[in-house]
């Protein structure tokens, strides 16, 4: 019997990415929140959203759901939060 041992890790494919600037301020912008289809993400982002809207002036929310947990974001959903200042995705159970 042969012992197989698989390597996880990737190589770096595109050169190093970097961060994008942090928000100066949460007031008047848009927040994407991308559910990640497990069970509690819905609630926790109902309670997120509460919270940034009244404490840190939250404009809107753009919201879209997985269709599954298990594969990435599909890219029209994606390209459906383009106009989101900045994006939360999030696991729940």
């Amino acid at each position: 019997m042969t012992l197989r041992v698989l390597d996880p890790t990737l190589s770096a494919e595109a050169g190093s990415l970097q961060l994008a600037p942090a928000l100066k301020s949460l007031d008047g912008t848009v927040i994407g929140l991308l559910d990640n289809a497990k069970v509690g993400t819905g609630r926790f982002f109902d309670f997120m959203a509460e919270i940034l809207m009244r404490e840190y002036g939250v404009r809107e929310f753009i919201r879209r759901r997985k269709p599954d947990t298990t594969r990435p974001v599909p890219k029209d959903m994606l390209l459906s939060m383009s106009g989101a200042d900045a994006i939360v995705s999030a696991v729940g159970d």
